[in-house]
């Protein structure tokens, strides 16, 4: 059987239904399978329970979850914050894609998206906080 990818703080990356499942319980925090699958319902697509069931249980066997068996119904949690998990496959893709140049990934991004001049200000003002963090 494959093994699952496994980043260097030792956590699997999770796949694109994993990470729809981490968003609903980053989202609305610590909950069931059953109200997990229904926010999938009805945000996503079509999703049957014992599908959101099985993911959920690999998700805490490869430790994206962690489960709390002291009650009748089990309630799963994400086994990392959200920005963590961000920060690991955002940096992942930036090394993947742009060869870890965070400037190339930048130049592309605003050579192929319309960007309003709201959010070039807003990249502004983070790039000068930043300038001056790092004085």
């Amino acid at each position: 059987m494959k093994q699952p990818k496994k980043k260097d703080n030792g956590l699997s990356e999770p796949t694109k239904s994993e990470l729809e499942i981490l968003q609903v319980l980053w989202q609305h925090g610590p909950n069931t399978v059953r109200f997990v699958n229904d926010r999938l319902n009805e945000h996503k697509r079509e999703v049957q329970y014992a599908s959101t069931l099985k993911l959920m249980q690999i998700m805490a066997e490869k430790g994206l979850l962690i489960r709390d068996e002291s009650q009748v119904k089990h309630i799963y949690r994400p086994a990392s914050e959200e920005y963590k998990t961000k920060s690991l496959l955002l940096d992942r893709f930036v090394d993947s894609l742009f060869d870890g140049s965070v400037s190339n990934l930048m130049l592309h991004f605003l050579n192929n998206k319309k960007v309003s001049l709201k959010e070039l200000d807003e990249i502004r003002a983070l790039l000068n906080k930043s300038k001056k963090n790092n004085s």
